[in-house]
């Protein structure tokens, strides 16, 4: 499903899966199958429900203002793993403790959290698998 102009998506599920880190990735997905891709490009699009381009650039004239804080999402896929790729999405202060990036599936440690989202992730475990499998798409 796409998001169209002035849609959002609903807060994360409550309850996270377990998953098993394996060196600097989870190789299994979170939801036993493949993300879907196009859904998943639109997540790092939306700039109200990933939030990608605030910190990273990448591929896509389309969108202006995009941020310099973070490695450019050109080339990911190229990289890094999808497994390597889901650890960065689930919560890269596994690799890194001083890490900005947001932990987008994961409820400890988080400090400053809106009342609102409060016990829940950011991304649910299906769309965590969606970015990741757009960000495997950008080889180049």
């Amino acid at each position: 499903m796409l998001l169209g102009a002035g849609e959002h998506y609903a807060v994360a599920e409550e309850r996270l899966v377990d998953y098993a880190i394996v060196g600097d990735a989870i190789p299994a997905s979170l939801t036993g199958a493949p993300g879907d891709a196009a859904h998943g490009r639109s997540i790092v699009l939306n700039r109200t429900v990933g939030l990608c381009l605030l910190c990273h650039s990448g591929p896509f004239p389309e969108e202006r203002f995009q941020g310099n804080l973070a490695p450019d999402l050109k080339g990911t896929g190229a990289r890094w793993s999808a497994g390597e790729l889901r650890l960065r999405m689930v919560d890269s202060r596994k690799l890194n403790a001083d890490n900005i990036m947001p932990a987008y599936y994961a409820l400890d440690g988080l400090n400053r959290v809106a009342a609102a989202y409060r016990g829940k992730p950011i991304l649910t475990a299906e769309q965590i698998e969606d970015v990741v499998a757009y960000l495997a798409t950008l080889r180049d």
